[in-house]
């Protein structure tokens, strides 16, 4: 595993968290951090399923209050945690998509909108 903060090659085990997942000491950063460091599930007293529950069911297009509802997990815990993941995803978004060379622009949704105006249009005069 490497250092998430640094990149250092080797950091060493540094005990445990209280719920029992292991901990890792930076020699070089002289920080502490576990291996869920920088994701959904980091610092977050939700299993790992139930974020997928919760990220399957918004992606279905269930209300959040009905996530809530049907994951037995608050409300506020069900907003955290679809707003940590838009973050996450405009993030890998942000950092994947900048260097794309594009030559062409697919836009077959603009051409409908753009065509079905224009059709109503002629036929309003």
């Amino acid at each position: 595993m490497k250092c998430p903060l640094c990149d250092y090659e080797r950091p060493h085990k540094h005990g445990k968290t209280s719920k029992g997942a292991q901990r890792y000491f930076c020699l070089k950063c002289r920080q502490t951090f576990t291996e869920t460091f920088d994701t959904l599930y980091y610092r977050r007293q939700v299993k790992e399923e139930d974020v997928r529950i919760v990220l399957q069911s918004h992606a279905e297009g269930s209300s959040l209050r009905g996530i809530s509802r049907v994951s037995g997990l608050a409300y506020d815990t069900v907003v955290s945690i679809v707003h940590a993941a838009a973050e996450k995803a405009q993030m890998v978004h942000n950092s994947e998509v900048k260097d794309v060379d594009t030559d062409a622009i697919a836009a077959d949704e603009l051409w409908s909108f753009v065509e079905k105006n224009k059709n109503t249009a002629d036929h309003k005069s």
